[in-house]
């Protein structure tokens, strides 16, 4: 009988033995990781475990009961900073695996700043915890080898490519940046191979996900890639471009592959003005990286300004896929567009104003810099014969620099014409306006290189072939004193190109040449008519109306020209004379006028009086020689004085001749009064020199 208890006794024992090693084991990896939620997301809570009698060996922890464990899975518990509970049947981020077939269990409860080791060990410490989870997260490390990292030398794990690592978080698991490399633990892992990458601070992030970039490993210096970058911020946001592109092109050396370094690269070469450049970075962007919203957000806006409708609309499309479309930036393209084909219907119906009008509310909205609306916009001011600014138009289309620019697939409505065909004709014709008769010829035959098949372009080849030739004849019979075969030889020319300002010009001087002031003067006027401010024109209009005796005429275009050209003496002469003949024509007296007398010095009253009372303009200037303010503006009266023939100046010495300062009440000096016909118009004292200057010339242009 006691033999059988005594084996009753054993079995019990034995039975308790096998509950308590039950009740003691780790949970199941199926349990555990059905709390884990994503290995980047905190860890949901889970209700208090009862703690156990027995201990564990060193560096492990208790795991709840089964049937705790489940209540915790089924409850709603949250905690502050914690995301919302996720289901356990949503996929894991790509990049993230669980590798190991143990059981899964904690270690090192002394810090709240974990890392998942996936797989390379963390050094985590080696202290036991025999604590309860008594609501609150786990910490230390995770291993899925069921063991405690570093708690068994002998305890190894197989090799693992790539493993994914938190780096130190803000007390929670999931929280932290995640680290390509090594395995990093809270007991102080290895810093991982390559981090200065993907965590460097790059101006234009891309939200999107996208291939890591190859990039050489580089040291944890200042030279590194983030401190590189990191100043290049610096300067782009204080609108320092150059500099912030001097780094940028650091950053691209190191790391050729990277689309965030190329489109760095992009912004600081956008905001230099330097478009095509940008446009080829930001294509090696979308190259290196097709899935980056931002990178193709970025393409898109440098084509709606470049005038690339169609692509800007493609890489629109592209970016909202990833939800990198700005809305605005959609009106923006509609809008462009819109007033695109407007222009192009106004021109070919020869509606130069509406054209004009819709060129530049196209450009205003964006497309500041589209090769074809430029070429839109200066051909309409050509035919409204606005020269100077059709040329201006044409000069910063030439800034592009068209060879690193794609094709523009667009045709010009109503001519069948290629764009590219197109901005080649209309500069060739803003050329041959100004007489840069051998450029336009280059650039037609461009034109018909690029577009065989256009009738326009061929037609538009040949005028300007014709033009070219009429005025080089034209020329070499004007060389050889042949004007009448001359004169004919520019209108032969004008037969082709009707608006061409300087074959009337030319025409002109065969004409005057001729005796034929008349027909000379009709050619000037039609060549200022094109051009208003053309100078030579407006030289042979004046000397022909000199011809014709038509001094109003006359005065009033040297008047013009002496204003574009004030150090020119031969127009200042001829200004004078026409004066003077208009003077004499009208019965004044002229007898007191001279042409380039200098400032005459009044010493008695009786001449005072005599220069306030003669007819037209008399400046007197009362001064002191040891005046400073006087001693500055002596010089400039004497250039003056060379600028108005017409006027007459005079000057007192208020030293030496108090009486006159004291008849005309001069108490400070340097002090001018102006005289008209004998009348006093003007007083000024201690004035600037710029309204001396437009006074006297204001006097002297209303008494012609």
């Amino acid at each position: 009988m006691a033999e059988a208890d005594r084996d009753r006794m054993r079995l019990r024992a034995a039975a308790l033995t096998l509950h308590d090693a039950a009740r003691d084991k780790p949970d199941r990896k199926a349990d555990v990781f059905a709390d884990l939620g994503s290995p980047v997301s905190p860890l949901r809570l889970r209700p208090a475990a009862t703690p156990s009698s027995s201990s564990s060996s060193a560096g492990s922890a208790k795991s709840p009961a089964p049937g705790n464990a489940a209540a915790g899975r089924g409850g709603r518990g949250s905690h502050s900073g914690e995301l919302a509970p996720e289901s356990t049947n949503l996929p894991r981020p790509p990049g993230h695996r669980r590798s190991g077939s143990g059981p899964l269990i904690f270690s090192g409860a002394s810090s709240s700043a974990g890392s998942v080791g996936g797989g390379g060990g963390g050094g985590g410490s080696g202290s036991t915890a025999s604590s309860p989870l008594t609501n609150a997260l786990p910490t230390g490390n995770i291993c899925p080898s069921g063991r405690v990292a570093g708690a068994t030398a002998a305890a190894t794990q197989p090799p693992r490519a790539r493993p994914v690592v938190l780096g130190s978080g803000t007390g929670h698991y999931g929280h932290g940046s995640i680290m390509r490399g090594g395995g990093g633990g809270s007991g102080g892992g290895a810093t991982p191979a390559r981090t200065s990458v993907d965590a460097a601070p790059l101006l234009h992030s891309n939200n999107s996900s996208r291939s890591p970039a190859r990039c050489p490993a580089l040291p944890a210096t200042s030279g590194g890639l983030q401190e590189i970058t990191r100043a290049g911020n610096e300067w782009y946001k204080k609108g320092r471009h150059a500099e912030a592109l001097r780094h940028y092109d650091r950053t691209v050396a190191l790391c050729p592959d990277s689309a965030a370094c190329r489109g760095n690269r992009a912004a600081a070469l956008i905001g230099l003005g330097r478009l095509p450049e940008a446009f080829r970075e930001c294509e090696e962007a979308v190259r290196l990286d097709p899935a980056s919203g931002r990178a193709h957000g970025r393409l898109a806006g440098l084509c709606l300004r470049l005038g690339m409708i169609e692509k800007a609309r493609t890489h629109f499309t592209l970016a909202g896929s990833v939800n990198q479309s700005d809305p605005a930036e959609w009106q923006k393209l509609h809008e462009v567009e819109i007033h695109q084909g407007r222009c192009m219907d106004a021109r070919k119906i020869g509606d130069w104003k509406s054209a004009l009008r819709e060129a530049d509310a196209a450009i205003a909205i964006g497309a500041d810099s589209s090769r074809l609306l430029l070429a839109l916009r200066s051909e309409a001011l050509l035919r409204l014969h606005k020269l100077e600014e059709a040329d201006s138009t044409i000069t910063s289309l030439l800034k592009l620099d068209n060879a690193s620019l794609p094709s523009m697939p667009t045709k010009v409505s109503g001519s069948g014409m290629s764009a590219d065909s197109y901005v080649h004709i209309v500069q060739a014709q803003v050329n041959m306006a100004f007489g840069r008769f051998d450029s336009a010829v280059a650039l037609a035959e461009k034109a018909k290189l690029i577009d065989r098949v256009s009738s326009e372009v061929e037609v538009i080849l040949n005028n300007v072939r014709l033009v070219a030739m009429a005025r080089a004849q034209g020329n070499d019979l004007f060389k050889a004193d042949k004007f009448a075969e001359a004169s004919v030889a520019y209108g032969e020319g004008l037969k082709y190109e009707p608006s061409n300002p300087v074959l009337y010009c030319n025409r002109a001087a065969c004409w005057s040449k001729l005796g034929r002031w008349a027909k000379a003067v009709e050619d000037c006027n039609e060549a200022l008519r094109v051009q208003p401010n053309y100078t030579k024109a407006l030289l042979r209009r004046a000397a022909s109306y000199a011809k014709l005796e038509r001094w109003a005429d006359c005065v009033r275009d040297y008047e013009v020209l002496r204003k574009d050209l004030p150090g020119d003496t031969e127009v200042a002469e001829s200004l004078f004379h026409a004066q003077v003949a208009l003077k004499t024509a009208r019965g004044e007296e002229v007898s007191n006028m001279k042409f380039g007398g200098g400032v005459e010095e009044i010493t008695s009253l009786e001449q005072l009086q005599d220069a306030i009372h003669s007819p037209g303009v008399s400046v007197l200037y009362f001064m002191a020689t040891t005046n400073k303010q006087c001693a500055q503006i002596t010089s400039s009266v004497d250039s003056l004085c060379s600028e108005c023939p017409a006027v007459n100046f005079l000057k007192v010495n208020v030293d030496e001749s108090p009486l006159l300062a004291r008849a005309e009440n001069v108490r400070v000096v340097p002090s001018f009064k102006i005289y008209k016909d004998g009348t006093r118009v003007k007083e000024m004292i201690c004035p600037s020199l710029q309204v001396l200057r437009y006074s006297v010339r204001h006097y002297a242009v209303s008494s012609s």
